[in-house]
């Protein structure tokens, strides 16, 4: 039987690491959903798209599939394998250039809506761990487990500098996250939110071994 846990949370709170490290425990495909944004957000950028045109931008949803698979043992630089139009994708998508435009994509309503399809499509190949801001109360509604990461944003501005090798940033990261969680959290459509029935895990204060223990122990009860 397929299982499917959904984890949402803002930016910053540990979604990937935590997301793919239960799905190896579990046998899962790991899906993030933010890369399939980014995924689009790259072909727009290819076609020349108009990023402020919602319905435009949502065409290119079907006019290039965007796929997720499990990366291969081989594969140690990804959590998962992107393809957009069946072209592997999963390092374009982190280049500079995606990074300041996938915001722009994303904010869009007809945007959000022609994804949905494409998420949920992700998860009826077998079990599943997906990870967004809107995968508990949208995308996944009836998953087999919701989960909710969070952090203190302070906590997670720290975070961030310390990936980035930056700690001279972390004022800026700070802000940056702060725009971003209220952008997440006002806007009109799947605005982020704490699913109902979710297990809400403060990773500032438990490791990641020990948020995916309780996400593990989580399921065993619904089993039992």
């Amino acid at each position: 039987m397929s299982t499917t846990v959904a984890i949402d949370g803002p930016s910053g709170a540990g979604k990937s690491t935590i997301g793919h490290a239960l799905a190896q425990r579990i046998d899962a495909t790991f899906v993030d959903t933010g890369l399939m944004y980014r995924a689009l957000t790259l072909a727009a950028l290819e076609r020349d798209v108009d990023l402020d045109d919602g319905p435009a931008l949502a065409t290119l949803v079907d006019a290039c599939p965007i796929e997720v698979e499990r990366a291969r043992p081989d594969q140690t630089d990804r959590l998962e394998t992107v393809l957009l139009d069946g072209r592997d994708v999963t390092l374009e998508v982190r280049s500079p250039r995606v990074d300041r435009a996938v915001s722009a994509v994303s904010r869009h309503p007809e945007v959000r809506d022609a994804m949905v399809g494409v998420q949920r499509a992700a998860a009826w190949r077998g079990s599943v761990v997906m990870v967004g801001r809107d995968i508990g109360t949208v995308i996944l509604p009836e998953a087999t487990m919701k989960v909710f990461l969070t952090a203190d944003a302070e906590v997670r501005a720290a975070r961030r500098a310390n990936e980035m090798g930056r700690p001279d940033r972390v004022d800026e990261y700070l802000e940056e996250i702060r725009r971003r969680d209220a952008a997440d959290s006002g806007r009109a459509v799947a605005p982020l939110r704490i699913p109902p029935g979710a297990l809400v895990l403060d990773t500032g204060k438990l490791a990641v071994d020990a948020c995916v223990e309780a996400i593990i122990e989580a399921l065993e009860r619904l089993d039992a």
